[in-house]
C-alpha cells in the first residue's frame, strides 16, 4: 500500500524519514495541535507551497528547465477561481468550472510557450519566459475593471467553507469544526493528493526520460527521444499543478490579486525553497517550503523575543531586532546553502548511502 502511494520513491534516510513524518502528522492536525488563526494560515500556506514547488521541481530538477514564468501559471489558477466566485456566485460549480477553465488555460498558455521556446538555449527561454510574465503580471493590473487591478478580488467561497458554518455543535479535542477547518482539509487533501501524483509522475519511465534528458539531452535525443516534445508535456504537466496551487491559494484566502499570486518576489521565494530543500527530489519541496515559510512567519517573534534576553550585551540585541529579520534569512539561506549543496534532502540521502 505505501510502496504504492509513494510509487516506490522512499526518504531513504532515518532522519528524513522522521523529520517528513513529522511534517506530515503536524499538518494533518494542525487545526487540532495549534490554536489562532495565525497557525493554521501557516499551516495553509505550508501545504500551498509544497504543491508550488514541487511543480517547479518537475521543470528545475527533473528536466533542468529555468522558467521565470511558474507564478503566471499560479496566477491563473487564483484568478480563474477568485473572478469566476466574483462574477457568478459562491457555488460549487462555479468553484469546480473556474479551476477547469484556469487548468485549460494554463496548460495551452504552457504548451504554446514550450513549443515556441523549448528548442532554444535554456537561458534564452529563461528570458522569454520572464517576459511572458511581466506582461502577464501588467495586462492583470491594467485590466482592473475585470481584475480589480493592483487591489485585486475579493470574493466568497460555498457556504461550507465559510468561518461562520458549523460542522457539529460540539467541538472535537477543543476545536470548533467550522467552515474554516473544512476549508483548510480542503486544502490539505489537494495537497496529498497533487503531491503524490506528482512522485508518481517523477517515478514513472516519463520521469526516467525527463531526467536523461536533464543529465544530457543530446545523449537522449540522439537515443531517439523527442526531447521537445517531452520537455513541453513537462512543461504542461508543472504549469498544470501550478494552476491547482494557485486555486488552492484563491480557495483559502478568499481573495486574489498581483501581490499574493503574481509578484516575482514569489519566484524568488519558490527558487530559494526548491535550493533548500534540494533540488531534483520532491521531498525537497516539503522540507524547503516548511522550513522556509516557517521562518517567514515566526523569525520576527523569535528574534523579538532574543533581542530582549539579550538586552544586557552590546551590539546584540541591535543585529537580533525583528526589523533585520531578512538579514537573518539571507544568513540562513546562505548558510544553508554552504553546509547542504546539494540541498537538506539531498545530504541526508547521501549520508545515508
Amino acid at each position: 500500500m505505501l510502496n504504492t502511494l509513494l510509487s516506490g520513491d522512499y526518504p531513504r534516510s532515518r532522519i528524513l524519514t522522521g523529520i517528513l513524518a513529522a511534517i506530515v502528522l503536524g499538518l494533518a492536525f494542525a487545526p487540532f495541535l495549534f490554536s489562532g488563526a495565525a497557525a493554521i494560515n501557516t499551516a495553509a500556506k505550508v501545504c500551498i507551497f509544497i504543491v508550488l514547488v514541487a511543480s517547479y521541481d518537475l521543470l528545475l530538477g527533473y528536466t533542468g528547465i529555468v522558467s521565470f514564468a511558474h507564478t503566471m501559471f499560479f496566477g491563473i489558477g487564483g484568478y480563474g477561481v477568485g473572478l469566476g466566485l466574483y462574477a457568478f456566485g459562491a457555488s460549487w460549480g462555479v468553484l469546480a468550472l473556474g479551476i477547469l477553465l484556469a487548468l485549460v488555460v494554463g496548460v495551452v498558455l504552457a504548451f504554446l510557450i514550450g513549443l515556441l521556446s523549448l528548442r532554444v538555449r535554456a537561458i534564452f527561454y529563461a528570458m522569454i519566459t520572464l517576459a511572458v510574465a511581466s506582461a502577464f503580471l501588467i495586462l492583470a493590473t491594467q485590466f482592473s475593471e475585470y481584475t480589480g487591478g493592483e487591489d485585486g478580488r475579493s470574493f466568497s467561497v460555498p457556504q461550507v467553507l465559510r468561518p461562520g458554518y458549523r460542522l457539529l455543535d460540539q467541538p472535537v479535542f477543543g476545536t470548533v469544526i467550522n467552515g474554516r477547518v473544512l476549508a483548510y482539509y480542503l486544502v490539505f487533501a489537494m495537497a496529498v493528493t497533487l503531491f503524490l501524483l506528482a512522485l508518481r509522475v517523477v517515478n514513472s519511465p516519463f520521469g526516467r526520460v525527463l531526467q536523461a534528458i536533464r543529465e544530457n539531452d543530446m545523449r537522449a535525443e540522439a537515443l531517439g527521444y523527442r526531447v521537445v516534445y517531452y520537455r513541453t508535456v513537462a512543461n504542461c504537466l508543472a504549469a498544470g499543478m501550478a494552476v491547482l496551487a494557485g486555486a488552492m491559494s484563491a480557495i483559502w484566502l478568499r481573495y486574489t490579486g498581483p501581490d499574493t499570486t503574481l509578484s516575482f518576489a514569489i519566484m524568488l521565494d519558490i527558487l530559494l525553497m526548491v535550493v533548500i530543500g534540494g533540488m531534483g527530489t520532491l521531498y525537497g519541496a516539503v522540507i524547503g517550503a516548511t522550513l522556509f515559510i516557517v521562518a517567514q512567519n515566526y523569525l520576527q517573534k523569535l528574534m523579538a523575543t532574543a533581542s530582549t534576553a539579550t538586552e544586557g550585551i552590546p551590539l546584540l540585541p541591535k543585529l537580533l531586532h525583528p526589523d533585520r529579520w531578512l538579514l537573518l534569512l539571507g544568513l540562513l539561506f546562505v548558510l544553508s546553502v554552504y553546509f547542504f549543496p546539494t540541498g537538506i534532502v539531498g545530504r541526508l540521502r547521501g549520508k545515508s548511502g
